[in-house]
């Protein structure tokens, strides 16, 4: 009899013990979610978001999408952000995948960004790895995709990305690199341009050259998974530096 009422007992206890566990992350959540939201609020009062794009644009390189090689655009889009096209400023299949290998990890080893999380970030926010950033990214991210095409906003993202070696923008590193303008790049030089900004003090060809030809590799292989590329062109587009 006390065995049973100890049972009893104890799976209230453990039921209560969840309850306030539950309720303690929900009201976290809650918020993490208010002070994000505040941060985004904080971010457009200082400097709206049209405000901020007309800055970026009227930079004297800025390149418009018209001027991306196609190559150079799928690239991107094949390391950075293969579902662009198709989602709303966040990426749950990717933000899912995310978690599950920063929990493995016991760290922030993947961050799920979209370009358009991304782009928000460059415009507004710092590289800290704090939930209420990601937050007033996501915010940012959905302002966004309300006021701008998937084209404009992938523009604007190539405008604002570092490239290693002082080159903030994609005309000044195809200018820095190769000595010529964004629209004249080859395969190899898009291949090669779309791995840098993943970790621009690493991939910089100029810095160390065997690291960005096996990030360069790393592109073209993707592009292959992603149906962009045949293996033929893969083996073409790595073999034509030579």
């Amino acid at each position: 009899m006390r065995t049973r009422t100890n049972k009893k007992v104890w799976k209230k206890a453990v039921l209560w013990l969840v309850g306030i566990a539950a309720a303690a992350a929900i009201g976290m959540c809650v918020n993490i979610g208010k002070r994000g939201y505040d941060m985004y609020r904080e971010a457009i009062t200082e400097m709206s978001l049209e405000d901020k794009v007309n800055e970026i644009r009227s930079k004297e390189h800025y390149t418009v999408f018209a001027d991306l090689p196609e190559t150079y655009v799928d690239a991107v889009l094949s390391v950075e952000d293969h579902r662009f096209y198709g989602h709303i400023g966040i990426d749950p299949i990717a933000i899912a995948r995310a978690v599950i290998n920063d929990l493995k990890a016991g760290a922030f080893v993947e961050g799920g960004s979209t370009i358009t999380q991304q782009l928000a970030k460059n415009l507004y926010f710092t590289q800290e790895k704090k939930m209420e950033r990601k937050v007033a990214e996501v915010f940012m991210a959905f302002a966004l995709e309300h006021k701008y095409s998937k084209n404009e906003i992938l523009e604007l993202y190539v405008n604002t990305i570092y490239f290693g070696n002082g080159y903030y923008c994609i005309k000044d590193a195809s200018e820095g690199y190769f000595g010529k303008a964004p629209e004249d790049m080859t395969d190899y030089e898009s291949t090669m341009l779309a791995g840098i900004p993943n970790a621009p003090s690493k991939y910089a060809p100029t810095v160390n050259p065997v690291l960005a030809a096996r990030r360069q590799e790393q592109v073209v292989e993707r592009l292959v998974e992603c149906g962009m590329f045949t293996e033929r062109r893969a083996r073409e587009t790595l073999a034509a530096e030579n």
